[in-house]
């Protein structure tokens, strides 16, 4: 028998999801707890996930322009994780690894396909052309010469298993623009492989047996994906159709051994045609989220295949809660169910009210939810008290985990109460923690309701997986706000302090040196109280267009990681003043750029020059049209193009003579004076 129960959201696929998988889900693999699944989507973020707790324990990104290009897996021998990105780019980190520009890197011989992980036998690297390598072998020499055992095929499918201790590892190949496999997807088929090696055949021809058909009453099922529960049942993923009617997605469980479908769940949302399935679990898309549902397979029988056996369990679901629908009685008796032994053992036990039970339990004792729970009713010193405590820990399981929850927590009671904005803990939490976007999605998304730049400054800093929709928030929030509010606020000016100057009332004044020290114009402007244009002049005479804590925050969108696919469409709806405004501000930081040989500004987290090329590129991409139609955008585009025709001409004059430098290069290291000597060369 085999039934469907519990289901649930784990997460959101779009922008607003909270875990950066807009562009859909490419893989989802076991972590290293049971209870853990890890995501990799189809672009650039892998995030861990606790099921039981819908909420994510971290999350990964490579950099902008980088792409993962295989499933994300855990090594669960050395509970590492291991990403290929860009075909060959090969990464291992930890879980307390933030950026994953600083951790292990290798560069492979050869274009990966995927990656499998093994619990018993270590990761296996299978190659796009058939090779095959562990991965401790691998890393001896990441650059060997991987050998190609098909040709003129593309590999479609692979899978790795343990056998008798030895790793094994399948994979299924086609023939490029031909498809081998001609039978309709309303069957299943099986195949047996012998695993001993037949040293007299260099190819076998395998034989396939109907394993079976999927059509009941009339109806059949159109699959597109299919995972083995057991050695009996199978859960197909497809759309289910009677002749005359309109078909309807849906996942079912048959029974191979009487070929009969045993439940089937309408997915009236549509899904991506993907299935997986982990610890009795299934995970698919259902319409913009992930949804996990649970099921309970026995052994078959004919009286449970035909619907006749009597249901005399019932599924224990009670470690998996959806904190989000629970009200908070059913959060009690959830909680209750997964107290500690000792707790179980008690004959007798009374509920008592949430009052006495914050002051008769030690903390020590209960679980992070349960004390989260206990403090739900506290008073705000006392909850922020207990949260300080509980962040201060020194070690515990699931760190990441519990930072998050903290400040769900504390943004839970800002939704509930409006007057309340812990600000200056959830900013030291921040500072002195490595999180991540997905940790705590709806933090920047009350930072930006309360206009907090500050902590939306070092969010901005520190999160390697903020989705492009919070970026483009951030960007017009900075924008938008005006410059003498900005200058009664604290923000980090450690990025412009250096090529800007502040004085220590944080009133701007020009960059020109002085010489003497005097110069009656800035002794005026520092007499006056009040500016009424805050500018700055490069060495060509050009000003910046903000005041010192708007570049800075905007120095912080320029240092955040984005996809242009994404972004483009959101910085489309910027404004036209607003995005004059950048375009000014992003010139000037070009010029000032241009004005080092190394085209690099001094100062902590500065932009770099292709920061500043990239958005400007983005943003006129975006505006182009908007701009040229605008008198007050003109003068600024014809500065702009003046400019870069000017390095462009420069550019070309260096590369006139990039030949004969490496010629002098050349016999500098052909000759080797054993004395001193001048020469003096002519360049014609």
């Amino acid at each position: 028998m085999a039934a469907l129960c519990e289901s649930f959201t784990l997460c959101g696929l779009g922008p607003s999801g909270g875990v950066g998988l807009g562009g859909g889900l490419l893989a989802l693999e076991p972590g290293p707890d049971p209870d853990h699944v890890l995501l990799t989507d189809r672009g650039r973020t892998a995030t861990l996930f606790k099921v039981s707790d819908q909420k994510p324990l971290g999350g990964w990104s490579v950099k902008h322009g980088q792409i993962i290009t295989c499933p994300v897996v855990c090594n669960f021998e050395t509970h590492e994780y291991i990403a290929v990105h860009d075909d060959k780019v090969l990464r291992i980190w930890k879980n307390k690894d933030i950026n994953l520009d600083k951790v292990f890197k290798a560069t492979l011989s050869a274009d990966v396909y995927r990656v499998h992980s093994l619990p018993n036998g270590g990761p296996v690297v299978l190659f796009k052309g058939g090779g095959v390598r562990t991965l401790d072998v691998l890393l001896e020499a990441p650059q060997q010469e991987i050998e190609n055992i098909i040709s003129d095929e593309v590999i479609k499918w692979s899978e790795a298993f343990t056998e008798g201790q030895q790793p094994v590892l399948i994979f299924a190949t086609e023939k490029h623009h031909h498809i081998s496999l001609t039978d309709s997807n309303d069957s299943v088929y099986k195949v047996l492989i012998p695993l001993q090696q037949n040293t007299e055949e260099e190819e076998q021809i395998l034989s396939k047996s109907l394993l079976l058909n999927l059509s009941v009453s009339g109806s059949v099922l159109k699959g597109t994906s299919f995972v083995v529960v057991d050695k009996d049942h199978i859960a197909v993923l497809g759309s289910l159709a009677a002749s005359g009617e309109e078909s309807k997605e849906c996942l079912t469980i048959w029974n191979t051994k009487f070929q009969t479908l045993q439940t089937s769940k309408e997915l009236p949302l549509g899904t991506s045609g993907q299935l997986w399935c982990y610890e009795e679990k299934f995970f698919f898309t259902h319409g913009k989220v992930l949804t996990v549902i649970m099921y309970k397979c026995e052994t078959s029988s004919l009286a449970a295949a035909v619907g006749k056996l009597k249901d005399s369990q019932t599924p224990d679901v009670s470690s998996f809660v959806n904190w989000n629908t629970l009200g908070d009685e059913e959060l009690v008796v959830s909680f209750q169910s997964q107290q500690s032994v000792a707790l179980k053992s008690e004959s007798k036990m009374t509920l008592r009210s949430k009052r006495n039970t914050v002051a008769e339990v030690q903390p020590d004792t209960l679980s992070v939810g349960q004390l989260l729970l206990n403090l739900k009713d506290a008073s705000t010193s006392v909850f922020e008290d207990e949260l300080r405590q509980l962040v201060s820990t020194a070690q515990m399981p699931d760190f990441q985990a519990t930072i998050g929850c903290v400040i769900t927590a504390l943004i839970n009671r800002c939704k509930t109460n409006p007057k309340y904005y812990p600000r200056n803990f959830l900013l030291h939490i921040v500072q002195t923690r490595d999180l991540s976007y997905s940790l705590c999605p709806d933090l920047m998304a009350v930072a930006l309701e309360k206009k907090d730049v500050h902590l939306l400054q070092i969010c901005l800093q520190q999160f390697p997986d903020i989705p492009e929709e919070i970026t483009y928030a951030c960007l017009k929030v900075f924008l938008s706000i005006s410059e003498a509010y900005l200058q009664r606020i604290d923000v980090n000016l450690e990025s412009v302090i250096c090529y800007i100057d502040i004085e220590l009332n944080n009133k701007e004044v020009k960059t020109e040196i002085v010489e003497n020290g005097f110069n009656a114009e800035l002794e005026q402007d520092m007499r006056d109280t009040k500016i009424t244009k805050e500018t700055h002049r490069t060495a060509d005479g050009e000003f910046c267009p903000v005041g010192p804590q708007k570049a800075a925050l905007l120095n912080a969108v320029l240092h955040s990681a984005y996809s242009e696919t994404f972004l483009l469409p959101h910085l489309k709806n910027l404004p036209a003043q607003q995005a004059v405004l950048f375009l000014r501000y992003l010139y000037y930081l070009h010029v000032k750029c241009s004005e080092k040989i190394n085209t690099t500004l001094p100062g902590i987290r500065s932009p770099t020059i292709n920061q500043v090329m990239d958005w400007m590129c983005l943003l006129l991409d975006a505006h182009f049209t908007v701009m040229v139609m605008l008198p007050e955008a003109k003068e600024l585009l014809s500065n702009l193009h003046k400019f870069v025709r000017a390095q462009v001409r420069f550019y070309s004059e260096l590369n006139k003579i990039e030949a004969s430098l490496q010629e002098l290069q050349r016999l500098h290291h052909q000759k080797d004076p054993q004395t001193y000597s001048i020469e003096v060369l002519e360049l014609i």
